[in-house]
């Protein structure tokens, strides 16, 4: 059973825009949450769940709503060019 329903989605946006060890620093050095890159790794592979303020800080630092990554709801200000 999938740990969360989010981590394919967190992974898609992440790849636009850094790498996990990328992310897990800016976790840490903006929220002070730790999350190793195998930590990300986890969750993007719905092997780990998530906590809600971990969940908040990783859609901040991708600059999405916490409503797309549980969702997949677009904001009328999101767009990828694929």
């Amino acid at each position: 059973m999938d740990s969360n329903i989010c981590g394919p989605r967190i992974k898609s946006i992440r790849q636009l825009k850094m790498t996990q060890a990328e992310l897990s620093a800016a976790l840490e050095v903006d929220y002070g949450i730790y999350l190793s890159q195998s930590d990300i790794s986890e969750i993007e592979r719905q092997e780990r769940g998530l906590k809600d303020y971990e969940l908040d800080a990783i859609s901040t630092i991708l600059d999405v709503s916490p409503m797309f990554l549980l969702r997949n709801e677009l904001g009328d200000d999101f767009y990828v060019d694929e």
